[in-house]
């Protein structure tokens, strides 16, 4: 028999609540019935818990998908996509086995670029992945299952879940920014050295100022400085957004790095990527394009010179080309000196500055035809 592998994604809690409930119906979200309807009777389910990155459980697929509307499982969500399971293997979160003990036997660890750019891999569930990465994770739970080794939990991670949002596509969640680290870690880091995107966010926020505009930095980088000056401090930082959006567009805008505010109107937007993974502000654009197709704000990737190429291609991946429209016609790419020299050149007036000079700073992100 053929067997297909797919992820199934648990936090701490729906896990704790799938095994109460008898371990044995998995279920998904209202979105991922289109997926799951491919999932097919003795396929595995990798079960992997999220906020502590551990991989928990293998579980067969006994019966095709079907639905149930109820919260007879999971307290949270009703999880109305189902399918009918038998456990393989079920191993505790002391247990669970890391996914990064795994990094030299998944494929996508290869030549990464970023070290996140692995966590693109767990955004959604049922996903299929690849037979060989599968197998490597199949023979690691069983030799855990057999040989158990405990690592200590981080009991908070273990509970989180972020919360299910609602939007016109349906019930989503929008993951924040640096989930992966804690706020004392990020704060202690700006105090001693703060970072190239620190630096152009601060920029990008005084620019914005000064040319008259209300401006608003992400919602979980409220309490960053920049050489001694506290972003709070700016005379037009907006506090609150003036949002007529679902909740879920709504909080994805007030995770964007930097926002150019004139009235209710976003008059631009900008994501900073500097040294880490571009994954993160792409996937947020292409949420918000998602979301509100119609959506006229104009969206700005802000990067070093030398990541222009890798930009370029990641925002023309065919996941992206897919949207409508496609994230390529939407966003367009500013580099870090074409904005510091813009700034330096434009000091004495820039108090008179329309936001139309971005259209000269930027360049388009679709590629030229060969």
């Amino acid at each position: 028999m053929r067997r297909n592998y797919w992820l199934d994604l648990f936090t701490g809690t729906t896990w704790a609540e799938f095994q109460k409930a008898g371990s044995s119906v998995s279920g998904f979200r209202e979105s991922r019935w289109k997926t799951l309807q491919k999932v097919a009777r003795g396929d595995y389910l990798l079960c992997y818990l999220t906020g502590v990155s551990r991989f928990i459980g293998i579980l067969e697929v006994t019966s095709g998908p079907f639905k149930k509307a109820e919260r007879d499982i999971w307290q949270d969500d009703d999880f109305p996509c189902r399918l009918e399971v038998k456990p393989i293997v079920e191993l505790t979160p002391e247990t669970a086995v890391p996914v990064l003990e795994l990094c030299d036997r998944l494929s996508f660890f290869q030549d990464m670029k970023s070290p996140h750019a692995w966590t693109g891999h767990f955004r959604s569930s049922p996903a299929k992945w690849k037979k060989a990465d599968s197998e490597a994770v199949v023979q690691a739970l069983l030799d855990a299952r057999d040989n158990p080794v405990k690592r200590p939990v981080d009991k908070r991670k273990l509970k989180y879940r972020p919360a299910a949002l609602r939007a016109k596509i349906g019930s989503v969640t929008v993951p924040d920014s640096n989930e992966d680290e804690s706020e004392p870690e990020l704060e202690l880091r700006e105090l001693k050295k703060p970072t190239e995107h620190t630096k152009m966010q601060w920029l990008l926020l005084k620019l914005g100022s000064d040319m008259g505009f209300d401006v608003w930095v992400a919602r979980n980088d409220k309490g960053k400085q920049f050489k001694g000056k506290s972003f709070s401090d700016l005379p037009r930082l907006k506090t609150d957004l003036p949002l007529q959006f679902d909740d879920a567009t709504n909080k994805t805008i007030e995770l964007i790095d930097v926002l150019w505010l004139q009235g209710n109107a976003i008059v631009a937007a900008f994501e900073i990527e500097s040294t880490t993974s571009i994954y993160s502000g792409l996937l947020r654009m292409a949420d918000l394009i998602a979301m509100q197709p119609n959506l006229n704000i104009p969206l700005y990737l802000v990067a070093p010179d030398e990541r222009r190429e890798k930009v370029m291609t990641e925002v023309n991946r065919p996941t992206f080309c897919r949207l409508s429209p496609p994230l390529s016609e939407i966003c367009r790419f500013i580099s870090f000196s074409g904005l510091k020299d813009q700034i330096k050149q434009a000091s004495a007036y820039i108090r008179f500055l329309k936001p139309e000079f971005l259209d000269e700073l930027s360049e388009s992100c679709e590629l030229e035809e060969a």
